[in-house]
This record gives structure tokens, sequence and C-alpha cells, in this order.
């Protein structure tokens, strides 16, 4: 069920680790941010604008993880959009006739046969301006690599709010960019595109976890947690102790050994 958080903005959160779909009313329709899991429920996402009167105009994938290309056909045929390095990651991807064992080999085995892995999966274009093309309120495309290549957070400064992507949640500590030759200069240098370009904006909708009106609290805890690694200390960060979410000390435990290994 869409909840409003913000003037014109809503927010569908799934089951599954507190995804976050977003919807940003314009003057057409609206820009639908990282759809997803389920299929039921993208297909009730789409009831629900349809509900309320709302086209989906547009469409953006964050980053190019299997959890933020997700699409269904209720939602209609509108442009996808991703940064230009996203678009070019997944349709390397999407070039493989393999692809469906690969990105089903990564879905946890409670979304086996539940997640849509179908011709409209990943089908993204990618941009190369700063501002997102439509007729609602601008839209800033925030591009950095932290938590993935072509990663983009979208600043929609009228409504006072930040679309985070994989960042700034308050459940899931920084999951490190594995393939980068420098993941935690990268997630610093991220972290700081954000801050420099949110001044005044403290409404913050993460990927996975809560909405809050805490962002600049929540980019100091995620840069705390990051040089906590860069140091090699242990991280003094309540998510990794989080009840129910013991994993979460499993995936740290993992980044540790990585940047140990890589020296």
């Amino acid at each position: 069920m869409l909840r409003e958080i913000a003037e014109g903005v809503l927010v569908h959160e799934s089951e599954f680790l507190q995804s976050n779909a977003v919807v940003v009313q314009g003057a057409e329709g609206v820009l639908l941010v990282d759809a997803g899991i389920r299929s039921d429920e993208l297909a009730a996402l789409a009831a629900d604008l349809r509900g309320r009167g709302l086209a989906v105009v547009a469409g953006f994938s964050t980053h190019p993880h299997w959890d933020h290309l997700l699409w269904h056909p209720d939602l209609g045929t509108a442009p996808r959009y991703g940064t230009a390095l996203a678009a070019t990651i997944i349709g390397g991807r999407l070039a493989d006739e393999n692809w469906r064992d690969a990105v089903g080999g990564m879905l946890p085995e409670e979304l086996a046969g539940h997640v849509p892995l179908d011709d409209l999966f990943g089908r993204i274009e990618g941009l190369d301006t700063v501002e997102f093309p439509w007729s609602g309120p601008t839209v800033r495309v925030l591009e950095h690599s932290a938590h993935a290549p072509g990663h983009a957070a979208l600043l929609v400064e009228e409504r006072g709010l930040l679309i985070a992507g994989d960042m700034l949640s308050d459940i899931l500590v920084p999951i490190l960019n594995a393939m980068s030759p420098d993941p935690i200069g990268d997630y610093l240098a991220g972290l700081q595109v954000i801050e420099d370009a949110t001044a005044g904006v403290e409404l913050v909708i993460p990927g996975h976890g809560s909405v809050g009106h805490d962002l600049r609290a929540r980019i100091a805890q995620d840069r705390s947690y990051i040089e906590a690694l860069r140091d090699r200390r242990e991280p003094d960060d309540p998510r990794l102790s989080r009840a129910g979410w013991e994993w979460v000390r499993d995936l740290h435990e993992g980044q540790v050994q990585r940047l140990a290994a890589n020296g």
C-alpha cells in the first residue's frame, strides 16, 4: 500500500528487506523509482496507482542490482532509466542468453519463483544528464560508485528529500562495491557527493529501511562505519546488533575479511 511521506511523494514498502519503491508525482504522471519486489507486490502497486488516477510516465533504477531492475506489465510501457554506466552494465548481462539462470541464482530461497525475471527485467536507458528529463519537479541525479558502479541517488529539492538508493539505511550497514579497486575511497566519495548536494535537506528514503528525517545523522553514521573499516577498527554501529537481523553482522564480517585479503 502506498503512503504519502511528503507532498506528491509516496512510498511502497516490500516485505523483502523493507525495500522501498518511490513514486514522485509530476504534471502528467509519476516517476517510479526502484519498483519491487515480488510479482504480487508489483501488481498491487500498479493497482494502487490506478486507483489514485496516477499513470507511470517514467521509471528509474538507482543501480544495476537485481532488486532495483524489476518491472510489471501492469505498470505500463513508460521509458525506464538509470545512469549511463548502469544501463551499459545491465545491458551487457542481458546479452547473455543465460542471464535468467544467473540472476535467479542470486535470489534468496524465499523469493524463488516470485520475482519477475521476464523480458521487462533491466530494460533501462542510460542517462547522461544531471537532471531527470520529465515534466515534474526538478530531480537531480547524483551519480557515484559507492555501493555499485553507476549508482545514483535522486535529489528532489522542491520536496526536500533524497531518494538514496542502497545507502543511508537504518537497518543495513554500508555494503561496499566488491568489484572496485578502492571500495573504501569510492564509498567515502559517494557520501561526500550526497552531503555536498543536500544542504538543508533532511528527509531521506533509503532503498531498504525506514524513511527518516535524519539525513545528516545517517551520512555521519555511514561515514563512521566506513572509516572504521578503513582503519581496521570495530565499528560502534547499532545496525550490527539488531534483533532478527543477525545476518548483517555476517555481512560485515565478510567485508572485513575481503578488505584484509586485499591488503
